[in-house]
């Protein structure tokens, strides 16, 4: 039997204007790619979404964040903590470099995508300015533009459980190990961003994946709009009717999603199991219980 040592999912939701790049004047430009077909797309980078999962991380389950100095003339995780003290460093992985002895690096366990608009951008602006405190004191307001882009995103999480908890000879118990995957997901599901006022909802509005033999990222770049609210089954179809190792894709793989969103969510069912986004969730659990031999 083949053991499936991965978790992969891509995430579908919905927000606005989510990551500024440098901007120009007092313009504040959204990040965003050109395609080739001339269309526009803003994106969330992935070092935005780790943010956000940190910060909800130590928010929610008190991840260690006291592990970072500048001892070594640059920012960066402190030369002694390890993955035993920080969630973070044994998720994400980490690189501590020493001035003539090189660096020590760890790749990331949790893989993670752009989160990529499936709407392009259609050149938007907010106008602002601060009349409301120069009114104060009799004088002219400073004057901003903003980018706003409303969309749909999507992203992809790849998850290596034989990894997670191992590192340099250090091997955490598989409580812990079960309990750090746990914790993710959970962030994961109620993930949200802080931006320039706002707090915008990045929890799923449709989430398809499962655990797999090997960490491979099957739904990225497999998420596309067919039209107003309406999601490509075609090309998630296709995804799910192979097979690795001989082992079926589709049979591993469930779809969560909310209802009265997407104008063709009964046609979710043909592409996999599909349910609620907590039965999604659910059976992740299971899944990474069964993994490390958890009895439930």
């Amino acid at each position: 039997m083949v053991n499936n040592k991965a978790i992969t999912f891509t995430v579908v939701f919905r927000a606005n204007s989510l990551n500024y790049g440098e901007g120009t004047a007092n313009i504040s430009e959204l990040k965003k790619f050109h395609r080739g077909d001339g269309g526009v797309y803003s994106f969330a980078s992935r070092q935005s979404l780790r943010y956000d999962m940190v910060r909800l991380g130590n928010q929610f389950f008190d991840w260690n964040l006291d592990v970072v100095d500048k001892s070594q003339s640059v920012i960066q995780f402190k030369e002694k903590c390890t993955i035993e003290d920080s969630v973070e460093m044994d998720l994400f992985g980490y690189m501590k470099t020493k001035a003539k002895a090189g660096a020590t690096k760890r790749s990331a366990v949790v893989r993670l995508s752009h989160a990529i608009s499936l709407e392009p951008y259609k050149s938007d602006l907010e106008f602002l300015n601060n009349m409301g405190l120069a009114s104060r004191i009799n004088e002219t307001s400073n004057l901003a533009t903003i980018e706003q882009h409303i969309s749909y995103y999507a992203y992809t999480v790849t998850i290596d459980l034989s990894r997670v908890g191992v590192d340099e000879g250090i091997e955490l118990d598989t409580d812990e190990k079960v309990n750090r995957v746990k914790q993710f997901l959970e962030v994961t599901k109620f993930l949200n961003r802080e931006i320039r006022g706002r707090q915008e909802n990045l929890s799923p509005l449709f989430v398809i994946g499962g655990a797999y033999p090997i960490p491979n990222s099957f739904f990225q770049g497999r998420i596309s709009l067919d039209g107003k609210d309406r999601l490509n089954v075609n090309s998630l179809e296709d995804t799910v009717n192979s097979a690795v190792f001989d082992v079926s894709v589709k049979d591993n793989t469930q779809i969560g999603y909310v209802r009265g969103i997407f104008e063709n969510e009964e046609a979710f069912a043909s592409i996999a199991k599909a349910g609620t986004v907590d039965e999604f969730y659910q059976r992740l659990t299971e899944q990474v219980d069964q993994y490390y031999g958890v009895s439930v």
